[in-house]
Parts: structure tokens; sequence; C-alpha cells
């Protein structure tokens, strides 16, 4: 079968195709995508099975990376949890991915790697596995009653009412105001893990892009901000896309309250499902926290071409040897190094 490479951003097919899709989620959106071109400089392409001018019915979507500092490589998608291929068989996703794993010659990168959350016939495709975290899913249509009667009781529903206990006051919304308290959050939360925060460049594009369907919710404790999430909605799905907080104030219960109104919040606008994001294997304190909300928690496995190799597969970042001298790097400075590196490790 023919396969056709198209530009997602200005074909006026995508956007559609993308809100009919069973499959699809917000990091297929032209918001997504569009948040990636602008902050990043990402060459955002598809490839499809779809001829020109008929309504499309497949789709990758990746994005070249040109990277002097961690080389040059195609990415489905960068900075993503995952990103489904949008494929009607095993035939056509495997000649789609075979068009994907060709086309790192002609653009001289050392790899194409996918980040589905599940790939039928990995092995007859010549990929194999890269990185593995866990990925947790939460049924929202139950009864709001049932959903907090499936939380752990100690360590979820007691810090909700604890919360409640303590009058904290959440704020939502979209503004440059709510968008400042999340970065400073976020600057506590990435020196805490040894990383800069992401560029407030990159949230202020997926404001831009995806307007009410993204939501930055700050807990306050009096006029102190002490915890915070952005999310993510398309369709009948929302994703936790990013969390931070103060160390100092985790016994207030400000995070679990935070998901659960916003949970409450999701359900009356008609979201079926939360989506908690990736979760490194090895992190046990966040993959309890999120299990604990009693939802399903799956194997979240990223693909490439040419099957990596221990030898190469030392590092994925092009930063973690200078992880230590971040932590003692000024504000100003750290900002300014996610500034820079951001768009090299995708």
């Amino acid at each position: 079968m023919s396969i056709y490479e198209i530009e997602p951003l200005t074909d006026p097919r995508w956007d559609e195709f993308v809100l009919l899709h069973p499959m699809s989620s917000a990091f297929h959106t032209r918001a997504w995508l569009g948040a990636l071109s602008k902050a990043y400089g990402y060459d955002v392409r598809a490839v499809t099975t779809t001829s020109p001018g008929a309504p499309l019915s497949s789709g990758i979507v990746f994005c070249k990376v040109k990277s002097w500092l961690t080389g040059a490589r195609v990415v489905s998608l960068p900075f993503s949890d995952h990103c489904q291929p949008l494929a009607n068989s095993p035939a056509e996703l495997a000649e789609m991915i075979g068009y994907l794993c060709n086309s790192i010659k002609s653009v001289r990168a050392k790899y194409c790697e996918l980040r589905p959350i599940e790939m039928p016939g990995s092995a007859e495709m010549g990929i194999g596995e890269s990185t593995a975290f866990w990925l947790h899913m939460l049924d929202l249509r139950p009864a709001s009653e049932l959903l907090f009667q499936g939380f752990h009781k100690n360590h979820i529903q007691r810090k909700i009412k604890r919360a409640e206990r303590e009058e904290l006051v959440i704020r939502c919304g979209n503004s440059e105001v709510l968008l400042q308290g999340f970065h400073k959050l976020l600057l506590q939360t990435r020196r805490r893990h040894l990383l800069p925060p992401q560029p407030l460049s990159w949230y202020r594009a997926l404001i831009a892009g995806f307007g009410d369907a993204l939501q930055i919710r700050v807990t306050f404790k009096g006029e102190q901000p002490v915890a915070s999430i952005l999310t993510l909605s398309h369709q009948k799905k929302m994703i936790y896309k990013y969390g931070c907080s103060d160390a100092a104030q985790h016994n207030l219960g400000a995070m679990p309250l935070l998901f659960w109104r916003t949970m409450l919040e999701a359900k009356d606008s008609g979201i079926e499902e939360f989506d908690f994001g990736r979760t490194d294997l090895d992190n046990e304190g966040l993959t309890s926290f999120k299990d604990n909300f009693g939802g399903k928690r799956s194997r979240l496995v990223y693909w490439r071409y040419p099957v990596p190799t221990a030898a190469k597969e030392q590092t994925n970042s092009g930063f973690k040897f200078a992880r230590r001298a971040f932590s003692l790097l000024p504000d100003f400075c750290l900002t300014t190094a996610g500034k820079l590196l951001y768009k090299h490790i995708g």
C-alpha cells in the first residue's frame, strides 16, 4: 500500500481525524503539535495510508528532532507520555512503521522511537523495547461516592479530609497569574529532582493552543501556593501532565485533594477517563501514590528502530551528568538551563 507524508499543522483534514478517532489523545491534537513546533522548533510530520484529498483514516504523527547535543532522531512524540499510532489494521500499522524506520537514513537520524499505549506485532516489525514506564488510568464513570470508596483509606481518603479541614483553597484556570504560581512550585519540585524546569515559553505555547482544554489548578494555604497540577482534556479523556508542590507543606494533603476535586470537575464536564500519565518503574513513591487512587496500572513500553542494545542505551538525556550541579544553581541559572536544554531531550 502507498504511504504519504503530510504536515498535520497545515493539513485541514488533521483536526477532524483526531477529533473523531477513538484512540486519539491530547498528544495528537494540533494544540500539542503546535506547541512542540513553536516552543522547541521541532519539524512536525505524519505518515498516512490515505491518498491526498481523501478524508484521513490513519496516521502516525512524529517529529524530526535535530540536535547537536543529543543527535538527530525521529520521535512519536517528544515530551508526550504516549502517542498511539492510529491504524486500521496490523498490516497498515506495519507499513507506516516501516516507512518511519526507513526514514531515519534520509535525515541521518540515530533511531526512530514510538510511544504507543499498545503495540501488536512489534517483533515482526523489527523494533525493540527501549524504555518502559507505568501508566495509570482511572474510570470516572462510576458514581462519585464509589470512586471515593475506591481510594486508599489512609493514604488518600484521610488526606483529603485533612486538607478539607485545613480549608485549602483551589484556584483554577489558565491565566498568567496561575501559570506563574504553578511555575514557582515547579521550580522547587524540579530542583528536588535535580532537574531544571521546562521553560515558561513551553507552557505559554500550550495555553495558546489548548485554551480552556488546559487547566492549571493551584492549591493555596492562605495566600501561599502549596501544590499545583496541569491537565489537558480531549474528547472524554483528561491527562494529568505536570504536577508540583512545596515539600514543606506535604502534610496538609493538598495534592490528594487537588486530584479529587479535579476528578469531580472532570466528571461534571463529561470526562470518562482520567490518565495519570507515565511513571518511572523505579519511582516507587509516585507509583504507590497513583496506585492508591484505585485505577488500572499497565506497563507502557517505548519502541525503537534499530533495536537498542545495552551499550547504546546508557542514557537517554543529554544532561544526566550535570544533575547534581543543577541542585546548586540559583533560580535564574536553573531556569536558563531549562531554556537551553529541553529542546535537545524531547
